[in-house]
C-alpha cells in the first residue's frame, strides 16, 4: 500500500505539470482555433530562464538569498521571458496568418519550435543542466504520513500547479478578460462588433498561456533537476494529449487529463515499465478518442450558419 500511495504523490505532482501544459493549450486554441506546437518550447525557454536565475544567485549549493526568495524570483523571471515570447510569437507568426488556413498556422508553429530548440542549442549547447534542488531543499524536509514522506519540494510544485489552476479559471469565467476570451473563442466576427479589442484579447491569452508553461518549466526543473534543449518536445506531447483526452479546448477538460495520463504514467512506471509508459499514455488517448472523440468532458462544436 505504501508504493502505491508513493506512485499516487508522483503521478499527480506530474500530472499536475501536464494540466498547466494543457490549459495553455485549451486557451489559445479557444481563442484561434489552432494548435501552437511551439508551446512546449515556451515551457523549455521558461526552464533554462529559471536555470540562470539560479545560477546568477550563487547556485544550488552556495545561494545568496534565502530559498523561497530564490524559487520565487526563478518562477518571476521564467513567467515574465516566457509570457513576452508568447507575446511575440502571436504577434509575428500567428497574426499575419489569422485568415490564413488553419494549416498554415499549424505549419508555422511547428516551424518556431524547431526555431526556438535551435537557438537554444547554439547558444547553451546541449549539455544538460541541472537544477540539484535537492542541494538547497533536501530530501530528508517534508511531510510524513504514516510511511510515506512526501518531499517538500513535491508538496510545493502540487500546490503552486492546482493553485494556478483554479486562479486560470477564475481569471476565465469571473472576469472581463475572461468574458472576452470567451465572446472571442465563440464568435470573433460578433465580438469585434460588440466593441472587444480582437487582438488585444488573443495576445493576452497568449501571454498568460505561455507564462504559466513558463512556470511550469521550471517547476519541472525544481522536480527533475534537469532540463535540456529538447525537453519541449516531450512536453507539447504530453500536453496536447491533456488536452485532447479531456477535450480540447475544455478548461476542466484539461486539467483532467494531465491528471489522468499523469497517473498512468506514475503507475505503468511502478507496476509495469517505464518502457511502457508512453505505451499507455498514448493508448489512452487512441482509446478515448474512438470512444468519445470529442473527449472526456468535450463537446460537439457548434456549428454557425
Amino acid at each position: 500500500m505504501h508504493f502505491f500511495f508513493e506512485q499516487l504523490v508522483s503521478g499527480l505532482t506530474v500530472g499536475a505539470i501536464y494540466a498547466l501544459l494543457g490549459l495553455g493549450y485549451a486557451l489559445m486554441f479557444g481563442v484561434l482555433k489552432v494548435l501552437n506546437l511551439a508551446h512546449g518550447d515556451v515551457y523549455m525557454v521558461g526552464a533554462f530562464i529559471g536555470f540562470y536565475v539560479l545560477t546568477g544567485l550563487g547556485g544550488p549549493g552556495n545561494l545568496s538569498v534565502p530559498v523561497p526568495v530564490v524559487v520565487l524570483l526563478m518562477l518571476l523571471a521564467a513567467g515574465t521571458g516566457s509570457g513576452l515570447l508568447g507575446l511575440s510569437i502571436e504577434r509575428f507568426a500567428f497574426r499575419p496568418l489569422r485568415e490564413a488556413p488553419r494549416t498554415s498556422a499549424l505549419i508555422a508553429s511547428l516551424g518556431i519550435s524547431f526555431v526556438l530548440e535551435y537557438i537554444v542549442l547554439l547558444i547553451f549547447t546541449a549539455n544538460v543542466r541541472s537544477y540539484s534542488a535537492s542541494d538547497f531543499v533536501p530530501f530528508s524536509s517534508g511531510v510524513q504520513i504514516g510511511s510515506l514522506k512526501i518531499w517538500t519540494m513535491r508538496i510545493f510544485v502540487l500546490v503552486l500547479a492546482v493553485l494556478l489552476m483554479f486562479v486560470l479559471r477564475a481569471l476565465v469565467e469571473r472576469t472581463r478578460l475572461g468574458k472576452a476570451v470567451r465572446a472571442v473563442a465563440f464568435d470573433r466576427e460578433a465580438a469585434a462588433m460588440m466593441g472587444i479589442d480582437v487582438d488585444r484579447t488573443i495576445a493576452t491569452t497568449f501571454f498568460i498561456s505561455s507564462a504559466v508553461a513558463g512556470i511550469a518549466g521550471v517547476m519541472f526543473g525544481l522536480l527533475f533537476s534537469q532540463v535540456w534543449f529538447q525537453m519541449g518536445f516531450v512536453a507539447t506531447l504530453k500536453g496536447l494529449t491533456a488536452s485532447v483526452v479531456g477535450g480540447i479546448g475544455n478548461m476542466a477538460g484539461a486539467m483532467l487529463g494531465g491528471f489522468l495520463i499523469g497517473l498512468a504514467e506514475a503507475f505503468t512506471t511502478g507496476y509495469i515499465s517505464a518502457t511502457y509508459q508512453n505505451l499507455m499514455v498514448f493508448g489512452i488517448l487512441i482509446v478515448v478518442m474512438l470512444v468519445r472523440p470529442n473527449g472526456l468532458l468535450g463537446r460537439p462544436a457548434v456549428q454557425k450558419v
